[in-house]
């Protein structure tokens, strides 16, 4: 991975906006490239339509998905990204104002590596974006998932 990316897969304008200035006010001056539907998040992620000319090994370094999405929900965006032996140690973090325990379930069943429910509060929203940004971001030991392909 060049640069660390972080991949925004979110329908709501409002919630790209508030997750935007979070990470600004998180001093997080990562990449974020946002994407509005499950179909073009996977066409992103395995470089088809729009993408197709994108390196197919700058992946990101975390994903945050909502599960409620146009076109193809984020359960379904998940999965074939745990299906995909090129995609399927990418850290995939829900992130979804979803309160069903059904989805928290679903969700980790997938393969989800962590469920965030989004706080009403943006105060709480800021200290969980940057929380999110410090742990994926600076924390965390990703595998060489080049060795894997």
């Amino acid at each position: 991975m060049k640069d660390k990316i972080i991949l925004l897969v979110e329908d709501n304008p409002d919630d790209i906006k508030l997750t935007l200035r979070a990470f600004e006010k998180s001093n997080i001056k990562n990449k974020i490239i946002t994407i509005g539907d499950g179909e073009e998040a996977l066409d992103y992620l395995f470089c088809k339509g729009k993408f197709k000319g994108r390196d197919p090994l700058d992946f990101p370094c975390v994903i945050l998905l909502d599960i409620k999405l146009p076109k193809v929900d984020g359960f379904e965006v998940l999965k074939a990204i745990r299906e995909n032996k090129t995609t399927k140690l990418l850290p995939v973090v829900i992130l979804t104002s979803s309160r069903e325990e059904q989805d928290v379930y679903h969700g980790y069943n997938l393969g989800a590596n962590s469920y965030i429910r989004k706080p009403v509060d943006f105060e709480k929203f800021i200290e969980a974006v940057r929380t999110l940004g410090l742990y994926w971001l600076l924390m965390n030991e990703p595998p060489n998932i080049f060795h894997t392909l």
